[in-house]
Order: C-alpha cells, then sequence, then structure tokens
C-alpha cells in the first residue's frame, strides 16, 4: 500500500498501480509542491491521459485543485495550455486524493533538454524559436485576463516537430487575483529561460548584441521597459534585425 501524502511523504506510486480502479499508471512524469503527475492508460479506452494527485495537505476542501482545474478551463483553447478533461476525487492508501484528469502532452521537460545540450547551450536558433512560442503562448493567456506565475524550465515541455517547437505549459501558480503585475513576471520569466537556453551567466558574455537586448542582464525594470506586455515581446522577436555583418 502506498504511503499517505503529506508535507515530507509523497505517493511514489508503482508502475502498474491502479489509480481508482480506473487508470493504470505507465510512469511518474514529475512531482512538485501541489503533487505528483503521472502518465496513465485508462482501462476502459485505452487511452492515454495524465492524471494530476494533489496531496491532501496541500489541497484543503479541495481549493488547490478547483482553482487548476478552473484555470485550466478558462483558457482552454490557448496553445500552450494542456486540455483539462475532468476532476474526481479517489482513495491512495487509506485517504481520499483530488485526480485531476487532463490529456498527455508529449514532449521533453525544457530543464533536461538544456543540461543535455552540448555545453548546457541551445544553438541560437532553437532559442529563438522557443522564446517565440512562450511569447505567442503568453500572448493568448495575458489576452484572457490570466498568467502562469511559475515559467521555469521545469514547468515547460518541448517537443519538436518537424522544422518547430510544440510547447506546453504546467503548474500554474495562485499568486492570488490575476494583475498586470503578475503579467510582467510571467515576461521576466520567460527572458529568464531564454537566457537559461543561450548558457547562462558562464556563456552570457559571448552571446550576441541582439540577444543581450532581449535579455537586458536579468534587470527586470529594463526587461519591462522594452518589453512591457507579452505582445511587445513577441513582436521584438518577430522583427527585430539580425546584425550580420
Amino acid at each position: 500500500m502506498p504511503p499517505s501524502a503529506d508535507n515530507t511523504n509523497p505517493f511514489k506510486l508503482p508502475e502498474g498501480y491502479l489509480i481508482g480502479n480506473k487508470y493504470q499508471i505507465d510512469a511518474l512524469l514529475g512531482a512538485g509542491w501541489e503533487g505528483e503527475v503521472y502518465r496513465v492508460v485508462e482501462r476502459r479506452s485505452g487511452a492515454i491521459r495524465a492524471v494530476k494527485l494533489f496531496y491532501p495537505k496541500r489541497n484543503k476542501n479541495g481549493k488547490t485543485s478547483t482553482f487548476y482545474a478552473r484555470k485550466l478551463e478558462r483558457l482552454s483553447g490557448c496553445g500552450l495550455v494542456v486540455k483539462y478533461h475532468h476532476t474526481e476525487s479517489v482513495t491512495i492508501g487509506d485517504q481520499p486524493v483530488v485526480a485531476l484528469v487532463s490529456e498527455c502532452a508529449q514532449g521533453v521537460v525544457l530543464d533536461r533538454m538544456i543540461r543535455n545540450a552540448p555545453g548546457r547551450r541551445f544553438p541560437d536558433q532553437e532559442a529563438l524559436m522557443i522564446l517565440h512560442r512562450i511569447a505567442e503562448g503568453l500572448v493568448q493567456v495575458h489576452a484572457k485576463g490570466d498568467y502562469h506565475g511559475d515559467i521555469h524550465g521545469k514547468n515547460v515541455l518541448v517537443r519538436r516537430t518537424g522544422a518547430f517547437f510544440d510547447l506546453r505549459l504546467f503548474d500554474f501558480f495562485n499568486y492570488g487575483p490575476p494583475n498586470a503585475a503578475r503579467r510582467r513576471e510571467d515576461i521576466v520569466d520567460s527572458v529568464r529561460l531564454f537566457y537559461d537556453m543561450l548558457g547562462g551567466k558562464v556563456r552570457y558574455a559571448g552571446v550576441r548584441p541582439e540577444f543581450k537586448r532581449i535579455i537586458g542582464g536579468l534587470r527586470h525594470a529594463l526587461i519591462l521597459s522594452r518589453f512591457p506586455t507579452a505582445a511587445k515581446l513577441l513582436h521584438h522577436i518577430e522583427t527585430f534585425t539580425w546584425d550580420d555583418a
């Protein structure tokens, strides 16, 4: 029987474990502060799904899971947001646990891609293409008056599709009601990811000047003076001139 989940004791469910007698675990996809996400097979249909199990002590009265489900539903149609299916209560060990069922997106976690890249640095064009996709997605999320709240390498799933990248954002965080300040933090976090993809502090001196203008030395005020909205960042990425002289 799996252990109960609390602040220090995760579920750690094994492959083959049945969640709610409906979903058979294929693999653990990731774990965070709120809970754990598993790739599962729906027994009745054979469909591949993702199930997020929320730690009960971090989901008092279903507040965290309800926030997450409502946000995914509200942002349905946004290209970088996984498609929400439904939420149900299951029993893990001897306690009720909220399970959120969604599409199972394909890809590799961006943080892992960076660690495995030669020199822990992406080629210029690839890093820029991923930043472009993130900016596109944020334009859609922000247009709905919402925000992500926790953009970093472990919350971005990347899949190569031909000459392009298909991305999904995970683990939207609840810092409170949406406002302009929280949307601006999404922009700064996205630029920080671009910096990380280009090698971070170790490689920054050699980054081309066009990219340094985007990164702005990671100074929040400078980044936001240039890109006060995700739309401004997206426009700049699509229109700046490369200095290839």
